[in-house]
């Protein structure tokens, strides 16, 4: 039976997470109570702090032995982390606790994959829980009261936390008969209708699942590939780049494309949208920018176009990426404009600064076998780019 663990720092934290666990129980679930104390010594877990701890690569005193507590919160997370990995039974993990253990929990619950039940009982969680959330199926519910003894109110928080857990654990959603092998692909506006035409064409053998190109829109999708949840990318919309290098509100990670990196996945990638830099509404540009060539999207999104020299930094951050990628792959670009308004008569037609991206992907390639740059006379919404970007997905994906 898959089994719900419960975590959290049993030197302080040690009656409310016993009660979580005899609750899991008393739900019919089975529950494992993990210590991930770093301050003191709990009793009653099942899994102590210091096996835990044992799991840091550099070993329990890398943990254990520290006398600053953020720096021994950190530790630990990344020691639970490792844990977790070795499991091959969690049904879903349960997490109590304040900023502390949010933070260091909710670390280790961001490495599972998606559909994996992850539900984190935190003071926090009535306040921005994007830090702890990510791209991630991951449950916060507000404790109310502290998570600081047992009370009517605690422990009907907590109770309802665990018998969820313990649900979850219990009943796990199995796989339709009818669902079609998984496709991520990227959008923003911009090129919509590049990814309508693609996504109308693929639908017949993928389920297709679109992510818009706001920072966490691409770690959701790659989310995905490492969860093992897509068969393929088709990457339209790289406009997260252009964000992450010259400070737009929706950046990428470094991490950004790393996950075909890691799972060597079927990969069709373009640079849609990698003219423009987003901001919010107009008066929220930064100073620096005010004199640079802005297209007011509407009340609440200003686009900046970006330069020759930030797209030759664009394309040489993608081809970098592009060139590590051991999986099949074939990158696209579209010589007639890489967005809605990239064209002639539009605001953001600029063929010095496409260009630059274009040269600076074509000089940073590495050939390989399987690799291929396809460089095509089209804008990237004209329908018969859309249908390249098909074409050669269906290639390698059947190769």
């Amino acid at each position: 039976m898959a089994r719900v663990y419960v975590v959290g720092t049993m030197d302080t934290k040690g009656p409310e997470l016993r009660f979580a666990a005899e609750a899991v129980r008393q739900a019919g679930a089975s529950a494992v109570l993990l210590d991930v104390g770093t301050q003191g010594v709990g009793d009653g877990a099942d899994i102590s702090a210091l096996e835990i701890a044992a799991h840091h690569p550099e070993g329990a005193a890398a943990v254990l032995g520290l006398t600053d507590r953020g720096q021994a919160v950190s530790a630990m997370g990344r020691a639970l982390t490792a844990y977790l990995a070795t499991r091959t039974d969690i049904g879903a993990v349960l997490g109590l606790g304040g900023t502390g253990n949010t933070a260091l929990v909710t670390e280790a619950m961001r490495s599972l994959p998606i559909g994996v039940p992850k539900l984190m009982v935190s003071t926090v969680a009535s306040g921005n829980t994007a830090p702890y959330v990510g791209p991630n199926d991951l449950a916060m519910m507000y404790s109310v009261v502290d998570v600081a003894g047992l009370n009517a109110i605690s422990r009907k928080v907590i109770g309802n936390a665990a018998h969820a857990a313990a649900g979850m654990a219990l009943h796990p959603v199995a796989a339709a008969a009818s669902d079609k092998p998984g496709l991520g692909m990227t959008m923003f506006g911009v090129t919509t209708a590049c990814v309508t035409s693609v996504r109308q064409i693929m639908e017949a053998s993928h389920e297709v699942y679109i992510f818009h190109a706001t920072g966490v829109g691409g770690q959701s999708m790659e989310k995905l590939a490492d969860s093992g949840l897509v068969t393929g990318l088709i990457d339209v919309t790289t406009t997260e780049v252009p964000d992450l290098l010259v400070g737009g509100v929706f950046p990428a990670t470094e991490d950004r494309f790393g996950a075909t990196i890691r799972t060597r996945l079927p990969y069709v990638g373009t640079v849609g949208a990698v003219d423009m830099v987003n901001f919010g509404a107009r008066e929220t540009v930064p100073a620096q920018f005010a004199n640079r060539k802005l297209h007011v999207h509407n009340a609440q999104v200003t686009l900046m176009r970006t330069t020759p020299e930030e797209n030759r930094a664009i394309g040489t951050f993608i081809v970098s990426r592009i060139n590590r990628m051991e999986g099949q792959v074939r990158f696209l670009l579209p010589l007639g404009g890489v967005s809605a308004i990239d064209a002639p008569g539009q605001p953001f037609h600029d063929l010095a600064a496409d260009t630059a991206l274009f040269d600076a992907i074509r000089s940073g390639w590495v050939q390989a076998p399987n690799r291929r740059l396809v460089e095509l006379d089209l804008h990237i919404n004209d329908p018969l780019f859309a249908a390249a970007l098909a074409d050669n997905f269906r290639q390698i994906a059947n190769g």
